[in-house]
């Protein structure tokens, strides 16, 4: 740790002073310089009542312990340790009376488009409790690379938020490889046998990528990979973490955030573009995942762009 030759302080001057709420819930972050990053040297025995917000959130101790309850799921996490926050995580924090950690916020709607980020998305929407033992390939990297985005904030670089947002992906990368390296797919079969099967499923989801908005079933995806629908259920939920219905919901749901950036789509639009049979469909759903309506949805980010002129 090289606490004593970096400022922590001054590159967060910026900051209004004040945590923007929009309900009693969601919380607004305001990012460094109109950007896409804000990251805490958080020293401060404040506690943090329920909330969440759209960046997806690092915090990572460095002197005495942090709890943190995500959902229904409870984490306490030591110094050294690499806890990540979902987007859209309904979560609270508790500090000690004394202590230090350094808390990384991300606005990834940027790159949430890219090819191949869904497989690493759905690795990402459950939070990740990253330690030596948990982790034990990666974890050294993981842990380089948020040094690295910490020392580019704080430094005040040139080119910053590039080089944060390259060593960003490069950690997704290294999370969604060790991710796919560590399946036990089929682990009866030859390596060969299981590369094969992997690259069947890096496939489904590409698939799913580009026909989110059709009208298929689990089985028509399965049929067509060549699985009974049971068997494919199994391995799908291995390999995303969902079930097959649960994904696809979730891949419209994300695709819809996206669209409600678009001023000139309609809710009824961004519902059909997204893949919702019905505008009452994509209203419960949306609301169930996101506790808010799509309308709500859209004038809190609305409201985030005119306070940040974005």
């Amino acid at each position: 740790m090289t606490k004593n030759t970096i400022d922590f302080y001054t590159a967060n001057n910026d900051f209004s002073g004040n945590r923007t709420m929009a309900t009693a819930t969601h919380e607004i972050v305001e990012h460094h310089g109109s950007g896409a990053v804000r990251i805490w040297c958080n020293n401060l025995d404040v506690c943090y009542d329920t909330h969440w917000h759209t960046d997806i959130e690092i915090i990572v101790p460095v002197e005495n312990w942090y709890d943190v309850a995500i959902e229904n799921e409870y984490f306490h996490i030591e110094p050294g340790d690499i806890l990540i926050i979902p987007t859209g995580a309904l979560h609270s924090l508790t500090a000690p009376c004394n202590g230090m950690r350094f808390i990384f916020l991300f606005d990834i709607s940027s790159i949430a488009a890219l090819h191949g980020f869904s497989e690493v998305e759905a690795l990402l929407s459950s939070p990740l409790h990253i330690t030596k033992s948990a982790f034990p390939h990666i974890y050294d990297d993981i842990y380089k690379m948020l040094m690295q985005i910490r020392d580019e904030y704080f430094g005040e670089n040139q080119f910053s938020e590039l080089t944060i947002f390259s060593l960003l992906l490069n950690m997704f990368v290294t999370l969604g490889t060790d991710h796919i390296n560590n399946l036990e797919f089929f682990s009866n079969t030859r390596i060969y046998k299981q590369r094969e099967y992997i690259n069947k499923f890096n496939d489904i989801m590409e698939y799913i990528d580009s026909h989110y908005a059709d009208d298929f079933t689990l089985e028509d995806v399965a049929s067509g990979a060549g699985f009974s629908k049971y068997h494919f259920s199994r391995l799908f939920k291995q390999y995303t973490g969902f079930t097959f219905c649960a994904y696809i919901c979730h891949r419209r749901i994300k695709v819809a955030e996206m669209l409600l950036e678009q001023p000139d789509l309609s809710i009824t639009e961004i519902a059909m573009k997204s893949g919702f049979p019905s505008i009452s469909t994509f209203n419960r759903v949306f609301r169930q995942h996101k506790n808010c309506s799509p309308t709500e949805y859209r004038d809190k980010n609305n409201k985030r762009k005119r306070l940040y002129g974005i």
